[in-house]
């Protein structure tokens, strides 16, 4: 698990355990009725392993082809790595520089309902990641050609359900998100023409749980583990010759433009973030 993880489980649990009596005196159901709060943290995406472009070489819409050169070779033979191209090659060393995980802050409010040791309740968070993730081609031009996605913002409804024991409780959360995705296309290919194409906005879900605890009357403190997935599969990029040769790989008859996407269809990842809460 990453260090960063550790350091904020680590640092929730012994304030937990030094806190515990801090609240003044407690009430039968200290979770029931509405909050506000936020959280902070740092977020973490999946080795995208095997990404890599897509191509349309007919306009049909099927990403199946291969760019082919005059002479008949595969045109992105060095092929392609889940990560931002630092250069024009494919050097082992210098190649592709790694998916950016990063930290995450988001605002909620919602409320809750306790029957006992049960409380249910439903939940409204808005925020933002820096995370950024990328894939990246090569051709033997050479050229590299890299998308890249980000999070503008993201915002989620989600039900929560849980077990109280006196100020702390033990939670499972799960609901809809919605997100605004940023794309970005580069190359370092100036002879060809480039147009990108993307619908930003996408639907996905949150699932996963976390612990909450009183340390005054109104104002809990928690940590909190979330998974994020959405299906981003609309950025795309259309070729033409610009300034190439008719001979150039993109736009060899009988075709006359090319269009790319990246293989991998989700945007997903892992987030652990610290939580407060003030409870009215």
């Amino acid at each position: 698990m990453n260090s960063k993880y550790l350091a904020t489980i680590g640092a929730v649990a012994i304030a937990v355990a030094t806190g515990a009596n801090a609240q003044d005196a407690a009430t039968p159901t200290p979770f029931a009725g509405v909050y506000i709060g936020g959280s902070g943290g740092y977020d973490i995406q999946p080795n995208d392993t095997g990404a890599g472009l897509q191509f349309d070489r007919t306009g049909a819409g099927t990403f199946g082809d291969t760019v082919r050169t005059a002479a008949g070779a595969d045109a992105f033979s060095p092929g392609f790595c889940n990560g931002a191209a630092i250069g024009p090659t494919r050097d082992p060393a210098t190649g592709c520089a790694s998916d950016r995980d990063r930290a995450s802050f988001y605002g909620r409010a919602g409320f809750n309902v306790q029957r006992g040791h049960v409380v249910v309740g439903l939940m409204g968070e808005f925020g933002k990641s820096l995370i950024k993730d990328y894939t990246s081609g090569f051709s033997t031009t050479p050229a590299s050609y890299t998308f890249e996605r980000s999070l503008r913002w993201e915002g989620s409804a989600q039900a929560r359900a849980g077990l109280a024991f006196d100020d702390t409780m033990f939670y499972a959360t799960g609901g809809v998100g919605y997100a605004d995705i940023r794309h970005r296309f580069s190359t370092t290919n100036t002879a060809n023409a480039f147009a990108e194409t993307a619908n930003s906005r996408k639907a996905g879900y949150i699932v996963g749980g976390g612990i909450e605890h009183f340390f005054t009357k109104h104002v809990t403190l928690g940590v909190e583990y979330t998974y994020h997935d959405y299906k981003d599969k609309s950025d795309r990029v259309l070729v033409t010759q610009g300034t190439a040769a008719a001979t150039n790989p993109f736009v060899l008859a009988p075709n006359t433009s090319t269009t790319i996407r990246r293989s991998d269809p989700r945007f997903n990842w892992s987030s652990l973030r610290a939580t407060v809460g003030f409870h009215f």
